[in-house]
C-alpha cells in the first residue's frame, strides 16, 4: 500500500504539460535513433544528454529515459522491414519478423513487436514498484563468478536450443569470441591481436559488425538473388491491428515467461541482447510450431521483443537502488544523475523521493505514449516497402555507413563494415548462423573479464561456479542446456525401448 502511495504522488509530480511534451518528444526522438542503424539508446541518451542541464532532473529523467523507450520500439523496425536490426537486442526478432514482412505480414509482425514491447515493460515496471527492497538485496550478491554464470548460461541455450548444427554455432561462436579479443586486454593492460595496428586498439565495435554483417550482407544477397528486397507492400490499418491484439492473447505464456528471462537479465545484469537471444530459444523449444521457427512465426517476435524490454526497463533497477548500471544506456543515466547533483543508492529512495518514484510513473505513461506513437506511424513505415529496391538500397547503403562512421568518427570503421557484410553475405551462401557470432562478439571480452576476476579470486579453482546454491544452480543449468541436444537423444531413445 506504501508502494501505491508513492506511486501516485510520483504520478503528480509527472503530469504537467512540460513533462508530457518532454514524454513526447523523447519518445519520437527515440524512435529515430532506435530506426537509424548504429545510433543505439545508449549513444542517443549521450548526444542528448547536455540538453538536459538546464533542465531540472525530473524533466530531464523523464526524456532521457523515454529517448530509451523510443529506441527500444524503433529498433524493432528496421529489423523486422529490412532485416537490418537498429539496436543490437533487435538481432533475434530479425529470425521471424524479416520473413513476415517477406510474406506481406509487416503490419502484423510490427504491431506485435510494439505491444510485446509494451507488456515486457509494463511487467518489469510492476516488479520494480513492489518488489525493488528484495531486488536490491538480491542484487548484491552478484560478483564475477555469477556474472560469468549468466553469461555461461546465454551462450549454452543458444548452443543447445539454436536452430541448425551445434558444430556450426560453435564456429560461428568462436569467430565471435576472437574479435571480442582484439584490443586491449582490460585485465592485464596488454594489446592482443593487433599486429601493430593502432587503429585495431579499440577492438571491432559490435554495433559495426551487426550493420555490416545484417545490413551490406542482406543487400548482397538480394543483389544476387534478383533485387526482390522486401517483397511487396504492406497494407496497415486498424484492422491489422486489432486482428493482431486479437491473436497475442494466445501467446500469454511465452509473453510471461519471456518478460521472466528479461527481468533476470536486466537486474543482474546481462543485458537486453542475451535476454532477447535465450527468450527466443526458449519460446523455439517449448512451442508446438517450434519447428516452423525462422520461416515467419509471430512467437518469434513476441518473445525476443518482450525479453528486451523488459530488460532495459528492469537494468534501471539496480542504477537506482544500487548505483549499478545494468545496461549501457543506464551508465549514461547514471552520469546524468551525479552531474544533476543526485547519489543513486538505497537513499536515493529516502532523500528524493519525489525523484524515484516521478522517474517510476514516467516508465508507465512513457510506455503509453510509445506505444500510441509507434503504432500510429505503422503505416508510415510500412509504406517503405513499396519503394523499389533500385532506390532503397543505396539510401541503405548510405546510412549503414553513416551509423558505422558516427560509432567512432573514424574512416576504418566503414571498411569493417563492409568486411562484416561480405563475411555476413558468405555466412548465408554456407549456411552458418549469425546469431552466435554478433553475441559472442557483444558479450565475450564481459565473459572473459568475469571469468578471470572469478579464478583470480579463487585463485584458479574452477569450482568457485559451484560456491553458493545461487551460481552453483545457474553453472549447472548452463550445462543442462548445452548438452539439451544429447540428453532430449537419450530420454528419446529410451522412451521406444520402455514402451
Amino acid at each position: 500500500m506504501e508502494e501505491i502511495n508513492a506511486l501516485m504522488q510520483g504520478f503528480s509530480v509527472i503530469l504537467t504539460p512540460l513533462n508530457i511534451g518532454l514524454m513526447l518528444v523523447g519518445i519520437i526522438l527515440g524512435v529515430l535513433i532506435g530506426v537509424l542503424p548504429g545510433l543505439g539508446g545508449a549513444n542517443g541518451v549521450a548526444i542528448l544528454l547536455p540538453l538536459t542541464f538546464t533542465m531540472s532532473p525530473t524533466s530531464a529523467i523523464v526524456m532521457l529515459s523515454c529517448i530509451y523507450w523510443g529506441a527500444l520500439f524503433g529498433g524493432a523496425i528496421t529489423s523486422i522491414l529490412f532485416n537490418i536490426p537498429g539496436e543490437p537486442w533487435s538481432v533475434a526478432t530479425t529470425f521471424d519478423g524479416y520473413p513476415m514482412a517477406q510474406q506481406g505480414h509487416a503490419g502484423r509482425a510490427l504491431t506485435a513487436a510494439f505491444t510485446s514491447s509494451f507488456v515486457g515493460a509494463l511487467v518489469a515496471v510492476l516488479m520494480i514498484t513492489f518488489l525493488a527492497p528484495l531486488v536490491a538485496k538480491f542484487a548484491l550478491k552478484f560478483g564475477a563468478p555469477e556474472f560469468f554464470s549468466v553469461y555461461l548460461l546465454t551462450f549454452c541455450s543458444f548452443v543447445g536450443m539454436g536452430k541448425g548444427s551445434p558444430f556450426k554455432i560453435l564456429a560461428a561462436m568462436a569467430l565471435g569470441f576472437a574479435l571480442a579479443a582484439v584490443g586491449m586486454d582490460t585485465v592485464t593492460g596488454q594489446l592482443r591481436l593487433t599486429f601493430g595496428q593502432s587503429e585495431l586498439m579499440r577492438g571491432f565495435d559490435f554495433l559495426i559488425a551487426v550493420i555490416g554483417l545484417f545490413g551490406i550482407g542482406e543487400i548482397l544477397l538480394s543483389m544476387e538473388e534478383g533485387l526482390n528486397f522486401s517483397g511487396k507492400s504492406a497494407k496497415i490499418n486498424a484492422k491489422v491491428v486489432w486482428e493482431t491484439w486479437k491473436e497475442l492473447p494466445r501467446y500469454w505464456v511465452t509473453s510471461l515467461r519471456s518478460a521472466a528471462v528479461g527481468i533476470w537479465m536486466g537486474i543482474t545484469p546481462g543485458g537486453a541482447t542475451p535476454a532477447s537471444f535465450m527468450s527466443y530459444g526458449l519460446a523455439k523449444k517449448m512451442s508446438r510450431n517450434g519447428a516452423k521457427f525462422g520461416t515467419g512465426q509471430i512467437e518469434g517476435v513476441v518473445a525476443p521483443e518482450t525479453a528486451a524490454h523488459a530488460a532495459g526497463t528492469a537494468a534501471l533497477l539496480p542504477m537506482l537502488a544500487l548505483g549499478i548500471p545494468g545496461s549501457p544506456t543506464a551508465a549514461v543515466l547514471l552520469g546524468g544523475l551525479l552531474i544533476w547533483g543526485l547519489q543513486p543508492g538505497p537513499l536515493l529512495f529516502v532523500e528524493q523521493k519525489d525523484f524515484v518514484w516521478g522517474l517510476i510513473a514516467s516508465m508507465y505513461l512513457g510506455n503509453v505514449v510509445g506505444l500510441i506513437v509507434v503504432l500510429t506511424t505503422v503505416p508510415l513505415f510500412a509504406s517503405i516497402l513499396r519503394i523499389p529496391f533500385s532506390i532503397i538500397a543505396p539510401v541503405i547503403v548510405v546510412i549503414c555507413a553513416i551509423g558505422a562512421y558516427t560509432v567512432h568518427s573514424a574512416m576504418l570503421d566503414i571498411w569493417f563494415m563492409i568486411g562484416f557484410g561480405v563475411i555476413g553475405y558468405v555466412f548465408k551462401k554456407l549456411d552458418y548462423p549469425l546469431a552466435p557470432l554478433v553475441l559472442a562478439l557483444v558479450l565475450g571480452d564481459k565473459a572473459e573479464d568475469s571469468f578471470r576476476q572469478a579464478m583470480l579470486i579463487s585463485q584458479g579453482d574452477v569450482m568457485i561456479m559451484w560456491s553458493n546454491p545461487l551460481v552453483g544452480s545457474i553453472t549447472s543449468l548452463a550445462l543442462v542446456m548445452l548438452f539439451w541436444p544429447l540428453l532430449s537423444r537419450m530420454l528419446g531413445a529410451l522412451r521406444p525401448a520402455r514402451a
